[in-house]
């Protein structure tokens, strides 16, 4: 007997539908289903003017995926995959994402395809794709101790303004030693995977989502140096925000933290991996082709 939990994006028409379909199926085999409601709105933004209170979290998300459970289902588009994953992940999890969205870069299948993806996962004919993640802490000004955020990413960490008009100064350092001070709209921590999200519409490269590392990409920068680096898994990213304008942390689109001057994100690989569902050889570069309407001259 094996458990399933399904992440629904209640916005969504068609997701709890779907979710029920399953379920029945599930349960006329003898399995266990759970239902949790992903409660994030549409369209939730990458970055909001002032966010949330300091060191308060906006409280989006499905409750705790559980204890006991086989496989996750998401049930949406690429940002319920997204907290879907950060259920799953500590606890080893598998994820299967259904895609219900416009882009679908972590889904593996459509919505007709559900019930037959089930019966070849509780069957043992399925494979599991391994994505890097990142660890991200805060460490205050003031000298306190840093505190882990809880949430897993899996596409990119957000150090982005709040005062329209005006750009931030980030003071960047990577694997302790000091590299530049960043005069931009922001600056982002991203995966691999992530790389093909945010990362990408700042100008970022697209990297394998296999591969292990790190890209460090300013958004709208004003400065002469304005190129992303790709930086080794093993390294670490320190960004400290200097004077004089408060920032925002932004983790995998939901902001997490209002910071002030002095504040510093410290951005880490993951100690779990993703595990994602996969039946068959994901072709990622298909994907990309597909998305971007890309064509041979």
């Amino acid at each position: 007997m094996a458990t399933v939990a399904f992440v629904v994006h209640q916005f969504h028409a068609e997701a709890p539908s779907i979710a029920e379909r399953a379920a029945a199926w599930l349960r006329a085999r003898g399995h266990v289903a759970v239902h949790l409601d992903d409660t994030a709105p549409p369209d939730a933004p990458g970055g909001t003017e002032g966010g949330p209170g300091r060191g308060a979290p906006e409280g989006r998300g499905p409750r705790p995926l559980g204890e006991g459970v086989d496989l996750a289902v998401s049930l949406g588009g690429d940002g319920t995959m997204l907290r879907t994953v950060a259920l799953a992940c500590a606890q080893g999890v598998p994820v299967l994402g259904v895609n219900l969205g416009r882009l679908g870069y972590l889904t593996e299948i459509e919505p007709h395809a559900l019930e037959a993806a089930l019966e070849r996962f509780l069957a043992g004919d399925y494979g599991v794709e391994e994505r890097m993640t990142l660890e991200v802490a805060l460490e205050p000004a003031a000298g306190g101790a840093a505190r882990q955020h809880g949430t897993v990413v899996l596409n990119e960490a957000v150090v982005e303004k709040t005062v329209p008009g005006h750009t931030i100064r980030v003071a960047a350092s990577i694997a302790g030693r000091p590299f530049v001070t960043f005069a931009a709209d922001g600056l982002l921590v991203c995966t691999p995977t992530g790389s093909t999200a945010y990362n990408l519409s700042a100008h970022g490269p697209v990297l394998s989502p296999g591969l292990r590392a790190m890209v460090l990409t300013p958004v709208s920068p004003h400065m002469l140096f304005d190129r992303p680096l790709v930086l080794d898994a093993e390294q670490w990213v320190r960004l400290e925000l200097l004077d004089p304008r408060p920032a925002v942390l932004v983790l995998d689109g939901q902001s997490v933290d209002v910071l002030e001057p002095g504040d510093a994100v410290v951005c880490r690989t993951g100690p779990a991996a993703a595990r994602l569902v996969t039946f068959g050889p994901r072709d990622f570069f298909s994907i990309l082709r597909a998305r971007f309407h890309l064509a041979d001259r």
